[in-house]
């Protein structure tokens, strides 16, 4: 047995009696907020052979890797983790630049991912979808962390290690009542993402003014699922605290996988139009064979998705915003998670390596005029 290490943020409550060492996360809002976040590092015990096992599967169309099958022998490993949440020392009723000698747990994270980017390491924050619980989505995390640094079309000397946020969805398969209380949470956790990203803009700013020399690799984001509902209140919550017209340019790549909001989002006097200011590049991955959203489109009364044909309007969008259709390779094999399988799971790869969209390495097809618009391939 080999172990495996990941970052994570959670506004989860925690289980068991000590908050720095916990046994866990709930299905709760933590009790000292909505927006209250504890950052941490899991370590878990994996198997390599059986690790291998999963990274080397033959997924046909789709390509070699299935990461959505890792997910419960790692989410099962979770269960036995090695959890400790880096200690704070505040007052919460007094705002932090008035505290002496405060002590955050952000900080701490923060430095220690830093140390790692040093080593070309990239960093990739990961916000999961509806109906998880804390274990599968560790698991998830761990899944998403093993195939991107498996990745056969990787760079060998690129790292890329996986911060997990984890809000309270709920994990049970109740189909209407706990879609409706995720979306709630959802929304509430959307301020914790945007006070998250707020606190990266400060850390690195901190940088700055210290005149410290900045590691040169980059920061992304994925979000799958609701998790892109959680980015759509994020933004909101950036933008409020944010002075001037544009967000700061924070990531390098930020990926929507099989996102759960309306397909009309990106555009202009919606939700995310100031989304492409956060970021270099943004890619929505799409499956029009995605029965998840097609049950949240015609049972929870919600508009067409973005994750089943992308955009309503391409010709609006901004021309940062890449729209990547999965529908030829996916064919009913994986509908809602293949961001971690195969072909698709190496192009997100190639992006984090700084491929151009265009690189003839990629297994995709421009199409359209526009030049922002492709169609995955299996050859």
């Amino acid at each position: 047995m080999t172990s495996r290490r990941l970052f994570y943020a959670t506004n989860r409550n925690h289980l068991g009696k000590d908050r720095w060492r916990p046994d866990g996360y709930g299905k709760k809002f933590s009790d000292d907020g909505v927006e209250n976040l504890r950052f941490g590092r899991v370590t878990v015990d994996v198997d390599e052979a059986k690790i291998a096992k999963y990274l080397e599967e033959d997924r046909g169309s789709m390509g070699q890797g299935d990461g959505e099958a890792m997910i419960k022998y790692l989410a099962k490993c979770a269960e036995s983790a090695d959890i400790v949440a880096y200690r704070e020392k505040i007052n919460r009723s007094i705002a932090e630049n008035q505290q002496e000698k405060v002590k955050l747990g952000s900080h701490g994270a923060f430095s220690d991912l830093q140390a790692i980017m040093r080593k070309n390491t990239d960093v990739l924050l990961f916000i999961h979808g509806f109906n998880v619980s804390w274990t599968d989505a560790v698991g998830t995390a761990l899944s998403l962390q093993e195939m991107l640094n498996s990745s056969p079309d990787g760079d060998p000397e690129q790292g890329v290690q996986v911060v997990l946020f984890s809000w309270p969805s709920d994990g049970m398969a109740l189909p209407f009542v706990s879609y409706k209380s995720d979306r709630s949470e959802a929304a509430g956790s959307g301020n914790a993402v945007g006070r998250a990203i707020l606190k990266v803009r400060d850390f690195l700013a901190g940088l700055r003014r210290a005149d410290e020399e900045l590691c040169k690799q980059d920061l992304h984001i994925l979000c799958h699922s609701m998790g892109n509902y959680l980015l759509q209140n994020a933004v909101e919550r950036c933008d409020a605290f944010t002075p001037g017209n544009a967000l700061p340019r924070l990531f390098e790549h930020i990926f929507l996988c099989a996102p759960d909001v309306d397909d009309t989002v990106l555009e202009k006097g919606q939700p995310l139009e100031q989304l492409h200011e956060l970021a270099r590049s943004v890619s929505v991955y799409h499956n029009r064979g995605d029965v998840a959203l097609v049950v949240s489109d015609f049972t929870k009364g919600n508009p067409d998705r973005l994750g089943s044909n992308g955009p309503a309007r391409p010709a609006v969008v901004h021309n940062k915003i890449h729209q990547v259709d999965c529908t030829p390779i996916v064919k009913g094999l994986t509908e809602h998670s293949y961001y971690l399988v195969g072909h698709v799971n190496a192009d997100i790869r190639m992006s984090i390596d700084g491929l151009q969209h265009d690189d003839p390495r990629r297994r995709r097809n421009r199409v359209g005029l526009m030049g922002n618009q492709w169609e995955m391939r299996s050859t």
